[in-house]
This record gives C-alpha cells, structure tokens and sequence, in this order.
C-alpha cells in the first residue's frame, strides 16, 4: 500500500509560533531523542550514501552501501511517530492539526513551502543530496522545526551555508535529488533557504514539518 507525504515550512507571527510551541516542540525534541534515531544519525554522518542510483540497481557503479545501512537512512529520514501525532489530530485533546490549524491558514503563497511526494519523503532527497555535513547545519530534527523570527535570524547563516552552493556544488546536489518536480514546482535545495530569507526579511517565525498524510 503506497503513502503520501508532505513536508511544508510556513512563516508565521511571532504570536502565532508563540501557540504552537507547546504543542510542536516536545514533540520534536522526543523525536531527535529517540536513541535509535541518534544510533542512524551517527551511522549516516560516518558512511553517508553513495550515488542513490546504486542503491537497488546494484549493476550501476561500485554499491558501497549494506542494506543495513540504506534500510537505518531510509527510517530516519521518514516521518518519526511523535510530530505525525502533528497531522493525525493525535497530540492533544482538542484535535488539532497542522494542515487546517497551521498549513490552511496561510494566505500568501509566498509563506508556504510544500513537497508532497508519493511514496518517497522529501527531505530523504533533500539529506541525500546535500549530506550529513550540511544537513547538520540546519535547526531542529529531519525536516521538523519550530523557531520564532529572533531564531530565524540567528540560524539563517548556518541555513546559507547548508543550502548555498556553488554552480559545480548545486549540479552535483541536483544529480542526487531524485525527486520529479512540476512545471514552477520549487525544489527542496530552494524551497527552505528562499522561506529563510524571506521570514529574515519580514521578522516572521518559521514552522517546519514532515508527516505522512496517507
């Protein structure tokens, strides 16, 4: 049976991320201190992956990685139990929901980044293609975050240096993003650093998740 995922980063008033911190972050933090998720973490940052290509057609290039190791990248980089809880209505009693209560609220499409992928998480291309190093630099857990707009700013230059590349940098970074992307469809190595720049600028908080919708 197929899933579909989303992972969305919107800008919102310092207010408004104000109401979501006690709901979003223990359930970030409880994800990141998972100690089986700190154990795949670890093995990624020592081994990253080779060429995705090489990863179940064996006859294209040197296979370097063990199953173990594609299998331990491919669970820490699916949507974790604890943020789902953000999507499923499961993580208070009023029913709240990140897609009505946080993603729909959104009037301005300019707010909002979204990759919704068929069977896939798109932060699993987006860690792959620009590895453990630079995926290190961003804030928060896999692709989950919850920062107001002083953090915004702080963080934006380890934001700049996880996700700016140069012409021979971004080439390589686009050769392991495998996901298919639509005409005016924005890329995962564009989407969160345009969303970071943009929430700079205006002095607005940023709110990151990834779940499986289906």
């Amino acid at each position: 049976m197929g899933i579909t995922t989303a992972w969305a980063i919107s800008a919102h008033d310092d207010a408004f991320i104000g109401t979501l911190a006690p709901r979003l972050r223990p359930l970030i933090a409880a994800e990141g201190a998972e100690p089986l998720a700190r154990v795949r973490w670890e093995r990624w940052s020592r081994r990253p992956l080779p060429d995705h290509r090489t990863w179940w057609d064996r006859s294209v290039g040197p296979a370097r990685a063990t199953d173990r190791e594609l299998e331990s990248f491919l669970e820490l980089t699916a949507s974790g139990e604890h943020v789902q809880k953000m999507y499923d209505g499961l993580s208070s009693d009023d029913g709240f929901c990140v897609l009505p209560d946080v993603w729909e609220r959104i009037s301005d499409p300019d707010h909002l980044f979204v990759s919704v992928q068929s069977k896939d998480y798109a932060i699993r291309s987006l860690f792959h293609a620009i590895g453990p190093e630079r995926a290190a630099l961003l804030p928060g857990w896999c692709g989950n975050f919850l920062l107001t707009s002083a953090e915004v700013r702080d963080t934006l230059p380890r934001v700049e240096e996880a996700l700016g590349f140069t012409p021979q940098e971004r080439a390589a970074a686009q050769d392991q993003d495998w996901l298919d992307y639509g005409e005016g469809e924005e890329r995962v190595l564009d989407g969160p650093l345009r969303m970071w720049r943009l929430a700079a600028a205006e002095g607005l908080g940023l709110c990151g998740v990834s779940v499986t919708v289906y």
